[in-house]
């Protein structure tokens, strides 16, 4: 049986991710418990959120507040509607994608957001902290419209759900515009990458691709810290 078993090709989703025996989207999940797990330990321990936020004035010495800040939430309001959002786009993007794919984009989306946090934000700011997982959300929002297209769906509901959430974002007080304008950049041009790439470079030219923008968002965060 398992020599059989070796010998049955797996089955994939058009863009090539591999379908698993059960549809259950770990990634997704993990993401989750990581955020909640997070959420209820720094009630716990009061100088965790401060410790891994994104503050610009010290992302140049605590690089890793660039993607820590996304595991973070500044409420159980903030927590609650950032989870919902993922649990909605995300099992999808994770089936069509594969798991490394989708990874990809989420942690990159993330960085994305946090680069744009530090390009964008005026100096007389750099002291107010970012948390959240918009701006990796804002990623999956921008990608699952891109494969909604490419795979020939409608996308026309996920688009009026990013256009509401851009208008919330530059109307309502305390939400950082910068994070979700940088990660639905970031993850429209990753979503393009892994959905318009050939069959036959499809492995090849997603490392590429990743490899690529986080080069590009390492510049870019030179450049702001400078």
């Amino acid at each position: 049986m398992r020599e059989a078993n070796r010998s049955v090709r797996p089955t994939r989703t058009v863009l090539g991710g591999r379908v698993a025996a059960s549809d259950r989207p770990v990634v997704t999940m993990t993401i989750i418990g990581i955020c909640l797990a997070a959420f209820l330990a720094s009630y716990l321990l009061p100088g965790l959120r401060a410790a891994f936020w994104l503050r610009p004035s010290l992302a140049g010495d605590e690089p890793w507040r660039l993607i820590t800040s996304a595991f973070l939430h500044a409420g159980w309001l903030h927590l609650l509607a950032n989870m919902y959002a993922l649990w909605i786009v995300g099992p999808f993007l994770e089936q069509m994608l594969g798991r490394w794919r989708y990874i990809a984009l989420y942690l990159v989306s993330a960085l994305g957001g946090s680069v744009a946090v530090l390009l964008l934000t005026a100096p007389e700011n750099y002291q107010i902290p970012t948390v959240g997982a918009s701006g990796a959300v804002f990623g999956l929002f921008a990608a699952v419209a891109v494969v909604l297209r490419r795979t020939g769906r409608d996308a026309r509901q996920i688009l009026v759900v990013i256009a509401i959430n851009v208008v919330i974002t530059f109307t309502v007080a305390g939400i950082s515009w910068q994070a979700h304008l940088g990660g639905l950049v970031v993850g429209g041009a990753l979503g393009a990458l892994f959905a318009y790439l050939p069959k036959e470079r499809r492995s090849v030219g997603a490392v590429l691709g990743v490899a690529a923008m986080l080069a590009l968002l390492g510049v870019l965060t030179a450049v702001a810290l400078a």
